[in-house]
C-alpha cells in the first residue's frame, strides 16, 4: 500500500507503552486512554510518498507524533481513534508528525531539526538542576556536529525521552550560538527520564 502525500506506517509493538516489567511479571502504570506520556511513538514505515523524495525509506524505525496511535473520547463518550487509523497494523502521517528516524541503529534528524541534551547547572548560586537554553547536540540534521554544545532561543525546544534520555527537540534556527568547552560541561538526565518506557 502507497500513498501520494503520507507515510504508511505501523506501531512498533503495542499502541500503548503502560506497562514494565517488576521481576517476572508485569505491572500495568496507566489504564487512561488519552495520557499521551503512556502512547507508543515508535513506528515501522511500510510506504513512503510517492509524490516527493524523502531521506526516510521503508524499514526505517521512526518517532511520530504521540496522537498518531492515541484513541481519544468524543462529546458524546464514544471512544475513537486518530485521523490516521486505517487499521491495527495500518496508520497514515504526514511528513510533520514524524519527529526522528533510526537507520543501521542511529537516530537521524529530519532536516531543520536537531535533538539537544541538557547539561548541569555547576553554578552553586542556582536553584535550577539544568543550565537554562544551552545543551549537546546527540542528534541532527548534519548541519550542526554531534556533540557540539550550543545555545537556542526560549521556548523553542520540546521535550521527547529518547532511549532513556531527556532531550530537547530544537529547530536549527533558532539554534543561535556555539560554545567552546570548559571542561566542566555534564550531561543532565534526571533519574525518572533513564526508566522511562520506550519513547515519550
Amino acid at each position: 500500500m502507497k500513498a501520494p502525500f503520507d507515510f504508511v506506517i505501523e506501531p512498533k509493538g503495542n499502541r500503548y507503552n503502560n506497562t514494565t516489567k517488576v521481576g517476572d511479571k508485569n505491572l500495568i502504570l496507566n489504564t487512561e486512554i488519552f495520557n499521551h506520556q503512556y502512547v507508543n511513538r515508535e513506528a515501522i514505515v511500510k510506504s513512503v510518498p510517492t509524490a516527493f523524495k524523502t531521506e526516510i525509506k521503508p524499514g526505517d524505525t521512526i518517532v511520530v507524533h504521540h496522537n498518531v496511535f492515541r484513541r481519544w473520547h468524543n462529546v458524546k463518550g464514544i471512544e475513537k481513534n486518530s485521523r490516521s487509523y486505517f487499521n491495527e497494523n495500518t496508520y497514515f502521517v504526514k511528513q510533520d508528525q514524524i519527529f526522528l528516524y533510526k537507520r543501521n541503529n542511529e537516530w537521524i534528524a529530519p532536516v531543520g531539526f536537531c535533538f539537544v541534551q541538557p547539561i548541569k547547572e555547576v553554578d552553586s548560586f542556582s536553584a535550577e538542576k539544568e543550565k537554562t537554553n544551552i545543551g549537546i547536540i546527540k542528534y541532527t540534521d548534519g548541519l550542526y556536529k554531534k556533540e557540539e554544545l550550543v545555545g537556542f532561543t526560549p521556548q523553542s525546544s520540546y521535550e521527547f525521552i529518547i532511549d532513556g534520555k531527556r532531550l530537547y527537540r530544537v529547530m536549527t534556527q533558532f539554534i543561535t550560538i556555539k560554545y567552546e568547552y570548559e571542561g566542566n560541561e555534564e550531561e543532565y538526565n534526571p533519574s525518572w527520564a533513564d526508566s522511562s518506557r520506550g519513547i515519550n
